[in-house]
């Protein structure tokens, strides 16, 4: 279970306040050691969480002993490796027009081995089009979490 992970945005406010809306949550301050970052909380059960951090900070270990340093920098890449996926309490329909709104690449797609039938689908929506978050609607969730259970995975032999 993940219960939050930090991304980097260009526009942490609008960013926060568009994965809160995603969320059916709220969107706060930060309330770690960072000036402009924001947190994207969905006020579910488990406490799920996004802090979105200004596209400039990047985390280092602490000297010694010490807890994560946020250290100012330069943005060095327009991608990243990262994504994650969410379950949002709004559907289809709600999720592609608050993408179109803020002006977000949003696409729906299934997902599978290639030359297979797809086993789940999801929605990619890419943050400020550059990070992608696959959100999936509850009625979307069901067939990945039949999918990332063991005895699936082990028959297909990954």
């Amino acid at each position: 279970m993940i219960h939050h992970f930090s991304i980097a945005a260009r526009d942490p406010v609008l960013v926060a306040a568009v994965l809160a809306e995603l969320m059916g949550g709220r969107d706060y301050p930060f309330s770690g050691p960072l000036a402009g970052a924001r947190m994207a909380v969905s006020g579910e059960p488990n406490g799920a969480m996004i802090e979105v951090y200004p596209e400039t900070i990047t985390l280092k270990p602490g000297e010694a002993d010490g807890p994560v340093v946020f250290s100012p920098g330069e943005a060095d890449a327009r991608f990243t490796p990262f994504h994650a996926l969410l379950s949002v309490p709004l559907d289809r329909q709600a999720i592609e027009r608050i993408g179109e709104r803020v002006g977000w690449r949003t696409r729906f797609f299934n997902r599978g081995r290639p030359g297979q039938p797809p086993v789940f689908s999801v929605i990619e929506v890419w943050i400020e089009n550059r990070i992608m978050l696959e959100i999936v609607p509850a009625d979307m969730v069901a067939p990945y979490k039949r999918h990332m259970q063991f005895e699936t995975l082990d028959a297909l032999g990954l």
